[in-house]
């Protein structure tokens, strides 16, 4: 039994209240849809920002009506330090995944990313201490490791950060690092690497790839390919960000807390090789994917231009052990993104 096995076999008998910020988002409702199907008591805090109602919708449609009232949703904003307080009450363990993401709008606005990534972290922190929550898991960032040219990227190795994101994105480590220091909270912070699967939002400027891709392939529309398409990514599938956070939750390993770790295969996609494996995935289906070609445009700003992670850290001391590799989690999440996105 690996160990992931084994808190899911702990959770399925023994609850805990759990709160998961940005719980309307991609991440977040993933998050909740597992623990509720473990038995576990969830508060949810969003603002819908950047989640939506119908991601809550879809978890709701997905477990039975009884799991469904073990969860309470609080419509706020880590911005308020009030929000987080009201949400943090009578917690055992916070995941906190809301956030400003994307590169370039933090390139555009770097003010409000600003304000949701670091002053948001800290009111949750605060809160969090305030409730003396059992452990604050938190989800990181590779663009942490900024311009660092290493590959595969370790956790104590970073560079110098590329955009404002990455810059909140690693305050968010030292001030984890911090309040563990003067406050003794324990966190476990996770730098996620591309994650793809269910309830990824298509749309919009600063939609992630591979659902955007999808959309634009099932629908017959221009697919843009930044650069020459030899840009490469360590793609990792939701279900392997699950359990990431449940591990770094439950570990009762002292020297696996208080630390950062790589959530990612330590493989490398390039977007030439993605672009091939979604079309071949979805070419039965829709016959116009015969004809289709990407259309290469300028290299993004921001933007590194490979990525992988090393994930020894997280197999060593969290028992991390990835169950989907990129082919298989996308044709698992396939089902989801032709109901959706047709």
């Amino acid at each position: 039994m690996t160990r992931y096995q084994a808190i899911q076999q702990t959770l399925r008998i023994k609850p805990f209240r759990w709160l998961i910020t940005g719980v309307a988002g991609f991440i977040g409702s993933n998050l909740l849809e597992a623990l509720l199907k473990l038995n576990q008591d969830v508060v949810g805090l969003d603002n819908f920002s950047t989640g939506y109602q119908h991601n809550l919708d879809q978890v709701k449609a997905a477990v039975d009506p009884a799991v469904w009232a073990n969860f309470t949703f609080h419509q706020g904003d880590i911005r308020s330090l009030k929000d987080c307080q009201k949400a943090c009450e009578n917690i055992d363990f916070v995941l906190h995944h809301a956030a400003l993401g994307s590169v370039p709008r933090s390139i555009e606005d770097p003010i409000q990313t600003n304000e949701s990534n670091i002053s948001g972290f800290i009111n949750m922190l605060v809160a969090s201490r305030d409730a003396n929550i059992k452990r604050f898991v938190y989800a990181a960032s590779s663009s942490t490791y900024g311009d660092h040219p290493d590959l595969p990227k370790i956790e104590s190795i970073i560079g110098r950060p590329l955009s404002p994101y990455a810059v909140t994105k690693y305050v968010n480590e030292l001030y984890a690092d911090v309040f563990a220091r003067c406050y003794g909270i324990q966190s476990i912070g996770l730098r996620y690497f591309n994650i793809f699967g269910p309830r990824q939002d298509p749309n919009g400027a600063y939609a992630a790839v591979i659902p955007q891709w999808i959309a634009a392939l099932i629908q017959n529309k221009m697919l843009r390919i930044n650069g020459d398409g030899e840009t490469s990514r360590d793609f990792c599938f939701v279900e392997n960000v699950i359990q990431a956070n449940l591990l770094s939750a439950l570990t009762e390993e002292p020297p696996a807390v208080n630390q950062v770790y790589n959530i990612a295969l330590n493989e490398r996609t390039s977007l030439n090789q993605l672009y091939s494996m979604m079309r071949k995935l979805l070419i039965n289906k829709f016959p116009h994917l015969q004809n289709h070609q990407p259309t290469y445009v300028d290299f993004r700003q921001g933007d590194v231009r490979h990525s992988q992670a090393d994930i020894s850290k997280a197999i060593n001391l969290l028992g991390y052990a990835p169950t989907h590799r990129i082919g298989k989690g996308l044709e698992e999440a396939m089902n989801w993104y032709i109901e959706n996105l047709s």
